[in-house]
């Protein structure tokens, strides 16, 4: 085990809460998680949400923090040291392979939040009517340039936190930019519920409405609940082998949780009444962060300097997620492959920033070239950066997520589980067979559930 011993790790506590929360946080948490939750009716839709999150969401980070801190080993190899000689690796794998996908997609999108701050800092937005505002956007994701200049810019910044390890990269600057991204967000959503109208937004986003609680709301809560945590894609167990074994893991997972969830309300709270009270159409997806919110922010007393902060917040999320994903698949280079941990960061940075180039290209110059893909019940056409969300979204993570379940609730014993969450029994975790049946029956259903929704087999 001496290799165990040399393994970088998380010094403490709060560096491992800010490290994976910010890991659960990032850009779909500002502009996804508001706009459904309005949609669905608002606080009744919460209500819903937090109930999969109890059932599904913690289970799984929880089911992920056990398998990390187990097989203190990356996501491929915690797999080979807790089930030798079984194809349980493949799991691991999975996760790699989605988390290399996501980062090249997700960099490309990052990468726009950094032009955005520096557009809002020139205050360049202010001369732009909502229409200017809408076609700027569309020419600037279509160039060759701009786009994958931020992406390297992005990535970058993502690699140089990775290359000084756990405790003194990773750690160090979550403790950074989670109470920054914190901050940020309280004075956004401050300033916007002081403006006037601004009950309208808050009512969209929290007043509850039972009557918009249909089965696709329902559907969209447990889907969100799984996929806005980081699941799936080896991340917590990336980052649970790195917990020091006298952290409480299930109070970790309950934080980490309450973290995402609180996080995302209050970048509702942020963004709706300021939407509402100068009577813009809310939207979702980009066309909120990067048309809607700069024309709000145009009609704003000190419009540019809450749109540099907004960007600038949108960049700290993404920042923090996108160390932990690089650093899935840095860690299994690095530990399986024996690779240099500087050097495994450079090349897996570089292939990264290649595949999100071509991603970045397909929204221009190559969007003439299409791929065939599944979902929503039929075939359809779809371009390279959509088919790494898609393909990543709706296959390997859930995947991933039911035999990371599947792996905790039935092949490793039960004794073992136990020992791992009552940190060898000093703790007297109540809650675990609690916790044990919901990663043996519930989470697995839920996610099926999930998986055959996206593709469209499970109509609400």
């Amino acid at each position: 085990m001496a290799d165990v011993q040399k393994r970088d790790g998380f010094a403490t506590k709060f560096g491992v809460i800010a490290a994976a929360a910010g890991s659960a946080i990032g850009l779909g948490n500002i502009w996804k998680f508001p706009y459904i939750t309005g949609e669905n009716g608002g606080a009744a839709f919460i209500l819903v949400y937090l109930g999969c999150i109890a059932l599904i969401g913690v289970p799984v980070m929880l089911s992920e923090f056990v398998i990390g801190r187990r097989g203190q080993k990356d996501a491929a190899g915690s797999f080979r040291r807790l089930a030798p000689g079984t194809p349980w690796f493949l799991t691991g794998w999975m996760g790699i392979a989605a988390a290399f996908m996501i980062l090249a997609f997700y960099g490309v999108v990052a990468g726009w939040t950094l032009h955005y701050t520096f557009m809002a800092i020139g205050g360049n937005f202010e001369s732009m009517d909502p229409a200017a505002v809408g076609n700027y956007f569309g020419s600037f994701i279509s160039t060759d340039f701009l786009p994958i200049f931020w992406q390297g810019i992005f990535m970058t910044l993502t690699a140089g936190i990775v290359l000084a390890g756990v405790k003194n990269g990773i750690e160090k600057y979550s403790k950074i930019l989670m109470p920054l991204l914190l901050g940020l967000l309280v004075i956004l959503a401050i300033r916007s519920m002081t403006l006037p109208g601004a009950g309208a937004g808050i009512d969209f986003l929290l007043k509850p409405d039972f009557s918009k609680l249909t089965g696709k709301a329902v559907l969209d809560a447990l889907g969100h609940a799984f996929f806005s945590l980081s699941l799936g894609m080896g991340t917590m167990i990336t980052y649970g082998s790195y917990i020091n074994k006298k952290e409480n893991l299930g109070t970790t997972a309950i934080q980490v949780t309450l973290a995402d969830t609180g996080i995302a309300l209050l970048a509702g709270l942020a963004i709706f009444p300021a939407v509402f009270a100068f009577n813009v159409t809310p939207s979702a997806g980009p066309g909120l962060v990067f048309v809607t919110l700069p024309s709000v922010f145009n009609q704003m007393f000190g419009g540019p300097i809450f749109a540099t902060m907004f960007f600038a917040l949108l960049a700290v999320a993404a920042l923090t997620s996108s160390i932990s994903i690089l650093e899935v698949v840095v860690a299994y280079f690095s530990e399986e492959k024996g690779m240099d941990r500087k050097k495994a960061t450079i090349i897996v940075t570089i292939l990264i920033t290649v595949i999100g180039m071509l991603a970045s290209l397909s929204m221009g110059r190559t969007s003439d070239i299409m791929f065939p893909f599944f979902s929503s019940g039929e075939w359809i056409r779809v371009g390279f950066f959509d088919l790494l969300d898609k393909f990543s979204a709706n296959f390997l993570l859930p995947i991933g997520g039911l035999f990371i379940s599947l792996f905790v609730g039935w092949k490793m014993k039960a004794a073992d589980v136990r020992d791992e969450v009552s940190n060898g029994g000093t703790l007297r975790a109540m809650f675990f067979w609690v916790f044990i049946w919901a990663a043996r029956i519930i989470a697995p259903v839920g996610i099926i559930i999930v998986f055959l929704y996206n593709l469209g087999i499970i109509q609400p």
